[in-house]
């Protein structure tokens, strides 16, 4: 078999398929996620703690001042910029828990059948070594 043909054959297998659907979602999903964050999370957030762009919030490490923009003061030397790693961590936090819950109302929905007990057909053998050990027990010693 060619290459081409061996991974066609790969390429086509359902659990292929049904990842790269997954993927495609995920990625979709997430991006609606960092908008709930970022969009309608995050600002009242942010207006707890002072008003300002949450994503914003940094600590200097250079002496830069604390009250210039992230992005100036990423200019004049190294800072630690912890609001955008707390927004990713929300946002994470968020995707991780409506998956969670998806998967958990999917295994509700999943129809459990309870398996079906096989007749199973003994054996003649069988039949008549129990109809021996049986006649065994009654005789008497």
């Amino acid at each position: 078999m060619s290459m081409m043909g061996e991974f066609r054959q790969f390429a086509m297998k359902g659990n292929v398929v049904d990842l790269a659907v997954g993927v495609i979602i995920g990625g979709a999903f997430g991006r609606i996620v960092d908008s709930l964050v970022q969009d309608i999370i995050m600002p009242p957030i942010s207006r707890l703690f002072g008003g300002l762009d949450f994503a914003s919030y940094y600590i200097p490490l250079n002496n830069q001042g604390w009250t210039l923009p992230l992005v100036d003061a990423k200019k004049l030397g190294a800072v630690l910029a912890y609001g955008n790693f707390l927004t990713v961590l929300i946002n994470f936090i968020i995707l991780a828990f409506v998956i969670f819950q998806m998967i958990r109302m999917m295994n509700r929905l999943r129809i459990t059948d309870a398996p079906v007990p096989v007749a199973t057909v003994t054996p003649e053998d069988v039949l008549l070594l129990r109809e021996i050990r049986d006649n065994l027990k009654t005789r008497p010693a």
